[in-house]
């Protein structure tokens, strides 16, 4: 038997040694899927902790939630009102691993001294700003006053507002939208403001969906989910929640409010 016979009879265990090398590391990104994720977005400081977007998938990737995170110091040393400013708006960018979703970014707005109407939303309070259009469209958003929402040519199709929601005059706000309310939220009857869902328009179209919580309320550490009432149709393809939730994790010291059951 020649040296190119011996060769030929050595190289089966070898290539039997590579198909296996091989297999074993084309099943890793299979078994990396088949697992629950968590991607978190950059940290941005608040009060004396921070915020940051979260974007969660089930075992098959498929994102089951989207959400912001806050640290519970957070909720300590937040900007107070002057007499020129009470909105105190916080970029939180997506993450940048990870699934996209309908969400371009988001923005946490706190309100130091509410906003109105009064005797409803006039306590201090977070927005938690969904936004659908890019930072850039959000930003160029105009009115001539707040009033705007109320006129015609800023109703948006009734396809676009889920049912029981108005968009009344007062609700449009520059760089954010015209807002859409429930008004048979508890809130509006009397009820101390809790928790709310608010969907908010530009240009006749949907831009932003925005749970609403109250600062009194987050500090009772609640554990609290709800349905979300949706429209009929959205005005950008893509997953909406049909719940959402205001959370606190004892474990990891956290709040979290989360657009949850995406459909």
């Amino acid at each position: 038997m020649d040296w190119r016979m011996r060769r030929a009879l050595r190289r089966p265990t070898a290539g039997l040694l590579s198909l296996a090398a091989a297999a074993a590391l084309a099943a890793t990104p299979a078994l990396a899927a088949g697992k629950a994720q968590t991607y978190d977005g950059k940290s941005v400081r608040v009060g004396h902790g921070t915020a940051h977007t979260v974007v969660r998938t089930d075992d098959s990737g498929k994102v089951v939630a989207i959400g912001i995170v806050l640290s519970e110091t957070a909720l300590d040393g937040l900007p107070k009102a002057t007499k020129t400013k009470d909105d105190f708006p916080y970029l939180l960018l997506m993450p940048t691993k990870g699934p996209r979703t309908v969400v371009d970014h988001a923005v946490l707005n706190w309100e130091s001294q509410g906003h109105p109407p009064p005797h409803v939303y006039d306590v201090p309070h977070f927005d938690f700003h969904f936004y659908m259009v890019s930072r850039a469209q959000q930003m160029a958003v105009k009115f001539k006053s707040e009033a705007d929402s109320g006129s015609p040519a800023q109703q948006p199709p009734a396809n676009l507002v889920p049912a029981g929601y108005i968009m009344p005059p007062g609700t449009a706000v520059p760089q954010m939208g015209a807002h859409a309310v429930n008004p048979a939220g508890g809130e509006f009857h009397g009820q101390p403001f809790t928790a709310t869902f608010i969907y908010g328009y530009y240009d006749k179209k949907l831009t932003f969906v925005e749970p609403m919580a109250s600062l009194a309320y987050l500090k009772t550490k609640p554990d609290f989910a709800a349905p979300v009432v949706r429209p009929a149709s959205y005005s950008k393809p893509g997953a909406y929640p049909s719940a959402y939730s205001v959370k606190y994790d004892a474990k990891h010291k956290t709040y979290s409010v989360t657009l949850e059951a995406l459909e």
